[in-house]
């Protein structure tokens, strides 16, 4: 399934240039073909005649580029998708990351209700601590516990007495 998926985009050009290249290869003797540069009305009716046949099929080859592209695009993500899903557990969320060096690195892992520190090397991860969540907050690893509404609601005593009041009461935050 990998393999077509990976060839699919190859695939896909070389039969564009396939379509492209078509009509050039069919036309006929085209260096061989007499040029008439004299100004004989019908010649020019036709060439107006073949302009409107050439728009059409202008804007046709536009919507086959159009919709090759964008079918691209929908298999390109497809694939994408499903190649995230099958890396990504569900419990896992990576919290933050570290560069040391070259190859070397920390990583804060939120597994569950757990945060686990972990050093990256070129060949080994390793678990240096465990941490709960409220031993993570307390140290600063993690952001404060998100604000509530409640929280944004005015502690005042007195109400507001006027729309404009009310409004900002709702919206500035102290």
């Amino acid at each position: 399934m990998r393999s077509l998926l990976a060839t699919l985009p190859a695939a896909a050009a070389a039969t564009f240039g396939c379509l492209l290249t078509a009509p050039v290869a069919l036309a006929a003797n085209g260096e061989d073909t007499k040029v008439n540069l004299s100004d004989d009305a019908p010649a020019a009716q036709a060439a107006q005649g073949a302009s409107g046949g050439s728009l059409v099929r202008t804007i046709f080859g536009l919507a086959v580029v159009l919709a090759i592209i964008y079918g691209l695009h929908w298999v390109l993500k497809k694939a994408k998708q499903a190649k995230e899903s099958t890396n990504a557990g569900t419990g896992l969320e990576t919290v933050a990351s570290l560069q040391l060096g070259t190859n070397r690195s920390l990583h804060l892992v939120r597994a569950g209700r757990e945060l686990v520190l972990l050093g990256a090397a070129e060949h080994a991860v390793t678990p240096i601590r465990r941490y709960t969540e409220a031993e993570a907050r307390a140290l600063g690893l993690l952001d404060p516990a998100p604000a509530t509404l409640a929280d944004l609601e005015p502690t005042s005593a007195a109400a507001p007495k006027g729309f404009i009041e009310i409004l900002r009461s709702k919206t500035v935050v102290k």
